[in-house]
């Protein structure tokens, strides 16, 4: 049977109410700003995390902060019924892999995974770096405390774990500590080529890689602030996906970008005070960051950090230099902002894993019609499913309609020239999929 969406209830749509859910909030107020300090500080206490440092002593080098971290994960399981699987993922780098792997290394992950009930084998992931490094990338021996980066998203992660474990998902979620950034990436490339042997449908990487720092080098102070960087398209798409993008659009509307919006669109839902920015960047100039080893993959991915990032406490050799005290230590990390910007995490994490799968084998059609026509593969668990639309020149879904359990639908009066169109599936707790973007197209 196929619906259609008269003038009259296309008008009344424009401003888009978003269902919210109790828990939601409730999962923001159980955050601690206090718990992540003391794990901050913890990280920032073993001297340095270098990816080539000790690995023997039990109070300085990446061994001692990779045991404790996962310690710490075995101690929330333990707490929610034995309800994370914890253990090592690791993967051994020769030297001369880069300029910066001046030895071998056993790149090591710290992983915990909260097993859905429904769906799995469906994943989201958030991941901090547990590595830290100073001005030479390749000193592994002096202090490299790494206290913002990126001790503060490493604590986001184990912050996450701890509220979210008290909850039951319908997909899985993993709390993942990543190794070997600073030298190349190493620990997230290993960990997506395992996800990948394992068969595991990944439906969203958050890498958090600096989430303490609210005062700009250029004297910007904002505690409400945030980026979420995000690529425009997957590079795994192929070579028929990119000439169709010529005529039909989808640009800017890959399946990163499609969870960059939706990290917009729920933080704008729960946590209006916050200003989530969207940056048509796979990361900041010329720089890189633990999530890109996922979209080579393949994965959806984006990074979520601070706006205003403050460069003479990054990478660099603890000093005072002219009047500049240099180096990454506690006192620059702002507690209550790295506690919202975890929340942020949480509830979008929360927010996918009660949702259901995306809709498949989105199609649209409606060339020289005065309409716009969506047709797609139901999934189970889905109660009904929400056009979105937008005008191409905007950033966000702006425009929904709740169409219910069908799997076609038409929307009269709107030209498909004019719109960029895309399908949500909606589950009966009213958590909704990522927005998928047609595919094909049909008449």
């Amino acid at each position: 049977m196929k619906f259609v969406l008269t003038f009259f209830t296309f008008f009344i749509c424009f401003v888009n109410y978003a269902q919210t859910d109790a828990r939601i909030y409730d999962i923001i107020n159980d955050v601690s700003a206090e718990r992540i300090e003391r794990d901050i500080t913890k990280l920032a206490g073993f001297g340095t995390r270098h990816t080539l440092s000790d690995t023997v002593s039990n109070t300085r080098g990446i061994g001692a902060a990779r045991r404790w971290i996962k310690s710490e994960f075995e101690k929330i399981s333990s707490e929610c019924d034995n309800c994370l699987n914890v253990f090592y993922q690791k993967d051994l780098v020769k030297k001369g892999e880069n300029k910066r792997i001046t030895k071998d290394v056993m790149v090591v992950n710290v992983v915990a995974i909260q097993k859905g009930s429904k769906y799995p084998n469906r994943y989201i992931i958030m991941s901090g770096d547990i590595d830290s490094r100073i001005s030479d990338p390749n000193n592994y021996t002096e202090d490299s405390p790494g206290a913002n980066d990126n001790a503060s998203g490493m604590a986001g992660a184990i912050e996450a774990a701890r509220v979210l474990s008290k909850y039951q998902f319908e997909s899985s979620i993993i709390y993942l500590g990543l190794s070997g950034e600073e030298q190349g990436l190493f620990g997230g490339k290993g960990f997506a080529q395992y996800a990948t042997d394992k068969g595991w449908e990944l439906i969203g990487v958050l890498n958090n890689d600096m989430i303490g720092n609210i005062k700009g080098v250029d004297g910007v102070i904002s505690n409400r602030d945030f980026r979420i960087f995000s690529e425009p398209v997957p590079p795994t798409e192929t070579e028929r996906q990119r000439n169709a993008r010529r005529f039909y659009g989808g640009e800017v509307d890959g399946i990163s970008r499609q969870l960059a919006r939706y990290v917009h669109k729920t933080t704008k839902s729960y946590m209006p005070e916050m200003n989530p920015m969207l940056i048509y960047r796979l990361d900041r100039f010329g720089r890189g960051g633990h999530h890109r080893p996922f979209n080579d993959a393949g994965f959806p991915g984006i990074r979520i950090m601070e706006s205003h990032e403050n460069y003479t406490q990054q990478h660099q050799d603890i000093r005072t230099e002219n009047g500049i005290d240099y180096g990454d230590k506690l006192e620059h990390v702002n507690f209550d902002y790295a506690k919202k910007l975890t929340a942020v995490n949480a509830i979008n994490m929360a927010s996918l894993a009660w949702s259901p799968p995306s809709p498949k084998n989105v199609a649209i059609g409606g060339i020289v019609e005065p309409s716009a026509k969506l047709k797609w593969d139901k999934v189970a668990g889905a109660k009904g499913y929400k056009i979105y639309w937008r005008d191409t020149t905007s950033p966000t879904w702006d425009y929904s309609k709740s169409v219910g359990d069908v799997s076609e639908f038409v929307l009269e009066g709107i030209v498909i020239d004019n719109y960029f169109f895309g399908i949500a599936a909606v589950g009966e707790n009213g958590h909704e999929s990522v927005v998928v973007f047609p595919s094909t197209t049909y008449r």
